[in-house]
């Protein structure tokens, strides 16, 4: 039988821990990417000391030591050894591998920061008597790591860890100016799922939308232009009226008319985005019924529309 994916939260001897106050609390990196940089500069300007960084790129752990007055380019193993909490920020297929090739010592923390990778593959650190957590800000970091530094205030950090750690890391969030977010047992992935249906599966669909510009010899840059205002506004309404009472367009109005000529352009220009937007229309049906801004008759004409096979279009 395998390994469980879901974190122990029994108590253990390491759940004694009393970790010094976050002043005092070193703080070590293994990984030197965005989100390194972002959350160790964050510490940093809020007075939580980063004292190590490793990293398999010298390059990245040097520019980020650079950027840390009290921080210095070791080794994993020099960073468990010297840190009372050490964030993993690797790729997530190299997580697990870590857990298993660095010495831990009970008396620190270990916690990685991916949205997905369960908190259990780092198990090799909690039988050395470390505790360990996830600590994952829902936010997009780019390469501009000032934007990236401005970005994490405000975002919710999603937390799973023991209790003696959890209240550190709600402590560390609330430090930084983050919402903590104790996720429940086995919600790790599909939270994580969530973001990328608010932030990927968004580009995807600013894309089709871009095609459409490009199909009659627009650039990316025009459709863009054109398309971020409507964005913009369409997160205000989501942020004023909720997802469902906030929803624009066609199919909230019932204008079965709207959604077949949308449907003939769209098989014209390919098939594939057809097909996308008559499942997207489908929830948005089911939307604008939960809102009551669409009875049982103007539904009933969305999926008339919806319904009407390709060569028919």
């Amino acid at each position: 039988m395998g390994a469980s994916h879901t974190l122990d939260r029994s108590k253990t001897s390491a759940q004694a821990w009393e970790p010094p106050a976050l002043e005092a609390l070193r703080v070590g990196f293994i990984g030197a990417g965005r989100l390194a940089r972002a959350l160790s500069l964050a510490l940093q300007a809020v007075g939580v000391p980063v004292v190590g960084v490793a990293s398999r790129s010298e390059a990245s752990a040097r520019a980020l030591a650079d950027a840390l007055p009290a921080c210095r380019v070791s080794d994993s193993a020099a960073v468990s050894q010297g840190c009372d909490l050490v964030f993993l920020t690797s790729p997530d297929a190299r997580i697990a591998d870590i857990a298993r090739a660095v010495p831990w010592r009970a008396g620190q923390a270990v916690v990685h920061c991916s949205g997905a990778t369960p908190v259990a593959v780092l198990r090799p650190a909690a039988e050395a008597g470390a505790l360990i957590g996830g600590f994952h800000p829902m936010q997009a970091f780019g390469a501009d790591a000032g934007a990236a530094l401005a970005s994490l205030p405000g975002c919710t950090v999603a937390i799973e860890a023991q209790p003696a750690l959890e209240a550190l890391l709600h402590g560390l969030a609330r430090r930084l100016g983050c919402v903590g977010l104790s996720l429940p047992p086995g919600a790790r992935v599909r939270y994580h799922a969530s973001g990328g249906y608010a932030s990927q599966h968004v580009h995807a669909l600013v894309g089709e939308a871009v095609r459409l510009w490009q199909s009659w010899g627009a650039t990316e840059r025009q459709a863009l232009d054109a398309l971020l205002p409507l964005l913009r506004g369409t997160l205000e309404s989501l942020a004023r009226s909720g997802v469902a009472a906030g929803m624009p367009g066609p199919v909230s109005r019932g204008d079965a008319g709207t959604v077949r000529l949308h449907r003939q352009a769209l098989e014209a220009v390919d098939p594939e985005m057809r097909d996308l937007y008559d499942r997207l229309c489908r929830r948005g049906v089911a939307l604008a019924r939960q809102a009551g801004r669409l009875d049982a008759d103007g539904a009933a004409g969305v999926e008339r529309a919806l319904e009407a096979p390709p060569d028919a279009l």
